[in-house]
């Protein structure tokens, strides 16, 4: 009898995530200060903003009930869901206000010779 009934089994759960790398996706000057724009790395879906702190990268997908988070509202580093209004910090991915209580992936950027580029783990 399982001991966990429910449960999913993820093969390798305890082995550390491997870096794929940084990848570019897409030009510094595409995206103005203040601004974000939803790019598609692989299978994942990451949302890039810019505000006067810098660049970050977040995954698109609201925690909460799964919206793009890119059809919502970038105020200094205060990103706002479109579905319910849950609101994340963009420099850690913190969640700020509920309903969502699990904070957002966020992902290492650097700026190469004008280009964003993003660190992705698997």
């Amino acid at each position: 009898m399982d001991p966990w009934p429910g449960r999913v089994d993820i093969p390798d759960r305890d082995q550390p995530l491997e870096v794929v790398g940084f990848q570019p996706v897409m030009k510094l000057a595409e995206l103005p200060c203040g601004s974000m724009r939803a790019c598609l790395l692989g299978a994942r879906e990451i949302l890039i903003c810019h505000s006067r702190e810098g660049l970050f990268a977040l995954d698109n997908i609201c925690t909460h009930a799964h919206a793009r988070l890119c059809e919502g509202r970038l105020r200094r580093t205060r990103l706002t869901c479109p579905l319910h209004g849950a609101s994340f910090d963009i420099r850690d991915g913190r969640v700020l206000s509920s309903p969502a209580e699990l904070p957002l992936a966020t992902h290492a950027v650097r700026v190469v010779a004008g280009t964003i580029e993003v660190e992705l783990h698997q």
